[in-house]
């Protein structure tokens, strides 16, 4: 659990692993979120599935109390109320009251403010309490196979493409993608059918194979154009996909 305290202006919340609750819990704050005006006063709550992420515009400062569930947690509850635990998580929901929901978390909020007397055990249980709250009445579970929306896949592969010769991370990508670094690996892995490192290569290899076909560059440059940290990082890549390295193809182009 963290307390987030915002100024007025653009508010972000970025993509985590976990579900989330998140709890209004100061002053009354109006704002505006996709052209909808909102007002969020105490106890308000948002659910918010794991890889969720948003952005809107607060008019007054606000202070929200930040939960996170891990998955091992709802899986817990919902074994012991004898439902699938299996891919369990929450569904989406913004701007509704729920007392026990507020009730467990401003609980949990003042214990840990009191300098948590009571120990690590009431705090495992009142969090066990609020899994099996929300497994109870706001389950949506996540299907196992689930990957990429088509704007997403399209917005990563097209980012790809364009920046195959600059350095590519999981932090660039995910943020093209709207996700967090570690859920874009499973997403790409479940979309592509290969994981994002080695998608990255592949698509390297056939750049460099169209330049050095091409003949207009030296291998040096094709290294650099194809986004290669230098040649023969380019020429073992190379010879693991095609069978051949960069020095033969360019060969057998001037041979042909």
């Amino acid at each position: 659990m963290e307390r987030r305290n915002t100024l007025p202006g653009v508010v972000q919340l970025r993509a985590a692993d976990v579900d989330r609750i998140r709890i209004h819990a100061g002053e009354p704050v109006r704002g505006t979120c996709m052209n909808h005006r909102f007002l969020y006063t105490r106890g308000d709550i948002d659910l918010l599935p794991a890889g969720y992420s948003d952005e809107w515009q607060e008019d007054d400062a606000g202070s929200s109390l930040l939960v996170e569930l891990p998955a091992g947690l709802l899986r817990r509850a919902a074994e012991d109320m004898g439902v699938a635990s299996d891919g369990v998580g929450l569904d989406a929901r913004h701007g509704f009251r729920d007392a026990q929901i507020e009730h467990i978390v401003f609980a949990l909020d003042a214990h840990r403010h009191e300098g948590r007397p009571s120990g690590l055990l009431f705090e495992e249980s009142l969090g066990l309490a609020l899994a099996v709250h929300l497994v109870g009445r706001f389950r949506a579970p996540r299907p196992a196979a689930r990957g990429f929306s088509g704007p997403q896949r399209r917005r990563v592969l097209d980012f790809i493409e364009a920046h195959l010769s600059e350095p590519l991370t999981l932090d660039r990508l995910a943020s093209v993608a709207g996700t967090s670094a570690s859920h874009l690996k499973t997403l790409f892995k479940r979309s592509m059918g290969v994981p994002v490192h080695q998608y990255v290569v592949q698509r390297r290899v056939e750049r460099a194979r169209v330049l050095l076909e091409g003949g207009a560059l030296p291998l040096a440059e094709v290294a650099l154009e194809a986004g290669f940290s230098h040649q023969s990082h380019m020429a073992r890549c190379m010879r693991r996909a095609l069978g051949i390295t960069p020095g033969e193809l360019a060969r057998a182009r001037r041979a042909s």
